[in-house]
């Protein structure tokens, strides 16, 4: 009777893998759980990217919504997305703060000088060590910050208009109503 049982155990598997694939079929990749959401951004001190001599810390990230965007020169579709954060850098909406990951820092600063610089403040992060503390799979990916420097939503890939309209600006418009409401600028 055993081996009977035995038999099955191939097919019982095989069921179960075409289960899981089945159901991947309709999830969305660029929408990732993250074990960050609604905790503060982690603890990091880390130089500016043009200047070295400048810290920047997650304290500086307090008092205004922002924008954390994960970047590289290296990585082409961070490429697509910088016309679109140079266009929404220019509308003001919420300072635009990059971390550029896992980087040569004279390739990154002569890469924003030749395409713009969208953002508020860019940190260096060389070794790649807050974004492995952010749980960053791969360049771009963007990250909602509340006025408190709580993370409130994790965007992976790029960010375009249809992005921005649909999914970030009514967040952000939220999210500064509260900060409104707290009495945060």
């Amino acid at each position: 009777m055993n081996k009977r049982l035995v038999l099955f155990i191939p097919l019982i598997l095989f069921l179960v893998m075409g289960a899981l694939l089945y159901k991947g079929l309709f999830m969305d990749p660029k929408i990732l759980d993250s074990a960050l959401e609604g905790k503060p951004v982690p603890a990091f001190q880390l130089e500016q990217l043009e200047d070295s001599g400048v810290i920047i810390t997650n304290e500086s990230l307090k008092g205004k919504v922002s924008l954390l965007n994960v970047w590289a020169t290296w990585c082409p579709s961070c490429k697509y997305e910088h016309p679109y954060l140079m266009r929404f850098a220019r509308q003001k909406i919420l300072p635009i703060y990059g971390i550029n990951y896992r980087d040569e820092r004279a390739l990154a600063i002569r890469e924003l000088n030749r395409q713009g610089d969208p953002y508020t403040k860019n940190i260096f992060d060389h070794d790649g060590r807050l974004g492995l503390d952010l749980g960053v799979y791969g360049a771009p990916e963007s990250f909602l910050v509340d006025h408190n420097g709580i993370i409130r939503f994790r965007y992976a890939g790029p960010i375009d208009q249809r992005v921005w309209n649909e999914t970030l600006l009514p967040m952000i418009k939220q999210l500064q109503a509260v900060a409104k409401q707290e009495g945060a600028s």
